[in-house]
């Protein structure tokens, strides 16, 4: 079978030392509902399948070690990722090491991958709304910056991996009112329906707080992980499910 059956490659002009992936929901071992690569240890599946499934993505990804899975909490917060560290609680991990994997697990909530042009620095976010409201990107930018210095932010690269697509992500009025207490940028993310909830955009969030950030280099942001039941997990569609895995590690 064709191995983008299996995983995803951003489509992006990262360097060629920098790998990055997120895997898809079939060519693993777990059951319904968890059908079949699912890695999350979280959602009830049974551990030796979660296992196995790490085990087959290492194996199919080439990956250089295991990648470093978090305790995603959604919050701001994000960790230097180091192999072999217990799962920490964080929502975000960078690295300026080879062979050390950033790791974060979605199923409808925005997977976001960073790079920096020379090849020396990367990143992985977990962003739902409410990390996005509390700055987990910005946050994240700040703490890749204060470990070693970026002079410009045209130095990164972002790709915005699966996530929920704007049709179906529905929120009620307290996420529309939170984001324009954050700022007005943010309303054209949302769309009003007749129900007096909202449609939002969770693409365009992350683009929004990335422009006033400075970052214009931008790739991805194109799937619907709700309506492609083929590939992507769903925690919105089926409640009990399993997650993606989005990937990044450097030579």
């Amino acid at each position: 079978m064709s191995k983008n059956k299996y995983w995803l490659v951003p489509d992006w002009p990262a360097p060629a030392n920098i790998h990055a992936a997120t895997t898809l929901r079939l060519g693993g071992v777990s059951k319904e509902p968890y059908l079949s690569l699912n890695p999350a240890t979280h959602v009830n599946d049974l551990k030796e399948c979660v296992l196995q499934n790490r085990k087959i993505i290492r194996d199919m990804l080439s990956l250089p070690a295991e990648p470093v899975w978090l305790d995603q909490i959604h919050s701001n917060h994000i960790i230097k990722a180091e192999i072999g560290n217990t799962p920490q609680q964080a929502d975000a991990s960078y690295s300026f090491e080879s062979g050390v994997v950033c790791a974060v697990m979605t199923a409808d909530c925005l997977p976001l991958l960073i790079c920096s042009k020379d090849g020396q620095k990367i990143a992985a976010i977990h962003a739902g709304w409410r990390g996005l409201l509390t700055g987990v990107i910005a946050n994240s930018i700040s703490e890749i910056a204060s470990k070693t210095p970026i002079t410009k932010c045209t130095e990164l690269l972002i790709w915005l991996g699966p996530a929920i697509g704007a049709k179906c992500f529905e929120v009620g009025t307290e996420v529309f009112d939170a984001f324009m207490n954050k700022s007005n940028l943010y309303e054209k993310a949302f769309k009003k329906q007749h129900n007096s909830k909202y449609l939002a955009d969770i693409y365009q969030l992350a683009r929004i707080e990335l422009n006033t950030l400075g970052i214009s280099n931008i790739y991805g942001g194109t799937y619907c992980t709700m309506t492609d039941n083929e590939r992507f997990f769903s925690y919105r569609r089926d409640n009990q499910t399993g997650r993606m895995a989005t990937l990044i590690w450097k030579n």
